[in-house]
């Protein structure tokens, strides 16, 4: 982009090729804001507060999406390895002493 520039494009055409190659939404929403903040007048410095506000409340919420979706990818694993454990643990030495229990009874 900075080439460009150097080479005499105007910064806004500069910046929507920017955003073209990188392709992602975000980059776009900032090259948008800074275009827009060229065209009025307004400045960078607040601009780039206020998208930086906004990619940080972005970020929080895509954690909170994960964190929400956690204990359901949690389950499975939980299900088919640990819980079987745990009652093998149990009821494994209960289980033991009734059949020792009926082989005793079984033999008398």
């Amino acid at each position: 982009m900075l080439q460009e520039i150097r080479i005499g494009k105007a910064r806004r055409e500069a910046l929507r090729e920017l955003a073209e190659r990188c392709g992602t939404e975000d980059v776009q929403t900032f090259v948008a804001a800074v275009i827009q903040a060229d065209q009025l007048g307004v400045s960078i410095g607040r601009v780039l507060r206020i998208q930086s506000q906004q990619m940080r409340m972005k970020r929080r919420q895509q954690a909170e999406e994960r964190a929400m979706k956690a204990p359901i990818k949690m389950l499975i694993p939980m299900i088919l390895f640990i819980f079987p454990t745990i009652f093998i643990v149990l009821l494994g030495p209960g289980v033991l002493e009734m059949l020792d229990q009926a082989k005793n009874i079984g033999l008398q």
